[in-house]
C-alpha cells in the first residue's frame, strides 16, 4: 500500500507511520517539521494546496492526523489547520485519484458536555461541540464524510484520550501538575473513562486503512474499551512518572465556573500560554465519557492488543530510562 500519513511528527501520526512501515507499506509524511523517519518526507502546511497536492500524488490511501489540538488559541488558527485542512486533503485526494481517506477526527466532536456511557459514534455536531477544537474537528468531520464518494471512500476514526511514552499533550501535562501539587480531582473522580494505548490507536489506524472501501461513509470511536474511574487514571500516570496524584478536590460546577472565567482571561489578553482550567477540560474531568466498541471491532477486524496495565508499565518503563539518562 503506498500511504500518505498528515501529521507524522505527533506521537500518534509518528506511531501510525512506524506501523505502516513495519509491515512492508510504502510511506510518506506529511507535517511542519521534520519527522526523522525512514521514509519520503514532505515539510508543510496541511492547508497549502500545492504541499498536499504534491505529498497524495501516487498514493492509495490517505491518513489525515494533522490537526491543532492546543486548547487555547484563535478560533481563525483551528479553521485554518482543521477545517481547512481537511479541505485541502479532500482535494488533494479527488485531484490526484487516491481511493482511501481515514480521517482521524475526535469523539469531542458528538459531546454536548453531557456524561457519555457506553455511547456509540453519534453524528458530529459543529453546533453543540465544546470549545473551538471540537467544534472545528466536527466541521472538519462533517467535510470529510460529505466526500466519500464511489471514488473516494473516506472513513472517520476518533481515536479517544490516546496516550503513552513521550506523550507531550496529555500525560507530561498531567505530570506536570502533578509534581507541581495543581492536579485536583473535580467532582468525585468517579466518574468512567475510556482511554487508548498509543499502539492500539496506531494498529487501529492501519485496520482502517484496509477496511476503508468496504466500509465507509461512517465514524468509529476507538478505545482500549476498558474505562476506569477518572480519579484512578490520573492516578496511574502521574505514578508511572514518580509524581503524586489528585490531592484535593474541587466541586464540579466550582471548576466549570472557574474555567469560563479563565477562559475569559485568556481571551481578554489574547494569552498564548495553556491555561490551567477551562468549561471543557472541567466537563472531561468530572463526567463519564466511555464508548461501545462492537462496531469499531467489527468493521475493523481490529482488537487492543495493550491492556492498560501493560501500557502503565511501559509507561513507567520509559520514565524511568528518561530519568537513568538525565
Amino acid at each position: 500500500m503506498r500511504v500518505l500519513v498528515t501529521g507524522a511528527s505527533g506521537m500518534l501520526g509518528r506511531a501510525t507511520a512506524e506501523a505502516l512501515l513495519a509491515r512492508g507499506d510504502d510511506v510518506t509524511v506529511l507535517q511542519r517539521r521534520p519527522a526523522g523517519l525512514p521514509c519520503a518526507e514532505v515539510l508543510g502546511d496541511v492547508a497549502d494546496a500545492a504541499v498536499v497536492t504534491r505529498a497524495a500524488r501516487g498514493r492509495d490511501a490517505v491518513v489525515h492526523l494533522a490537526a491543532k489540538v492546543d486548547v487555547t488559541g484563535r478560533w481563525a488558527e483551528y479553521e485554518r489547520a482543521n477545517v481547512g485542512g481537511t479541505r485541502t486533503v479532500v482535494a488533494a485526494c479527488a485531484a490526484e485519484g487516491v481511493g482511501r481517506l481515514v480521517h482521524v477526527s475526535s469523539p469531542s466532536v458528538a459531546h454536548a458536555g453531557d456524561p457519555l456511557t457506553g455511547a456509540g459514534a453519534d453524528p458530529a455536531d459543529p453546533a453543540a461541540a465544546r470549545g473551538s477544537y471540537a467544534r472545528s474537528k466536527a466541521q472538519a468531520e462533517v467535510l470529510a464524510l460529505a466526500a466519500d464518494s464511489p471514488g473516494l471512500a473516506v472513513l472517520a476514526v476518533r481515536p479517544h484520550l490516546v496516550w503513552g511514552p513521550g506523550d507531550e499533550q496529555l500525560v507530561a501535562r498531567i505530570v506536570a501538575r502533578g509534581r507541581a501539587g495543581r492536579l485536583p480531582l473535580v467532582g468525585s473522580g468517579a466518574a468512567l473513562v475510556d482511554t487508548t494505548y498509543v499502539d492500539n490507536a496506531a494498529a487501529a489506524l492501519v485496520a482502517a486503512v484496509d477496511a476503508c472501501g468496504p466500509v465507509h461513509g461512517e465514524a468509529l470511536v476507538v478505545s482500549n474499551g476498558e474505562p476506569r474511574p477518572i480519579g484512578e487514571l490520573l492516578g496511574r500516570l502521574c505514578g508511572a512518572a514518580g509524581a503524586p496524584g489528585p490531592r484535593r478536590r474541587v466541586p464540579a460546577r466550582a471548576a466549570w465556573l472557574a474555567g469560563a472565567v479563565v477562559e475569559g482571561v485568556w481571551a481578554a489578553t489574547d494569552r498564548r500560554a495553556t491555561p490551567p482550567l477551562t468549561r471543557f477540560l472541567a466537563e472531561q474531568l468530572s463526567t463519564a465519557h466511555w464508548f461501545d466498541q462492537r462496531r469499531t471491532r467489527a468493521a475493523l477486524g481490529w482488537r487492543p492488543a495493550v491492556p492498560l496495565e501493560e501500557g502503565f508499565a511501559r509507561l513507567a518503563a520509559w520514565y524511568a530510562a528518561a530519568d537513568r539518562q538525565a
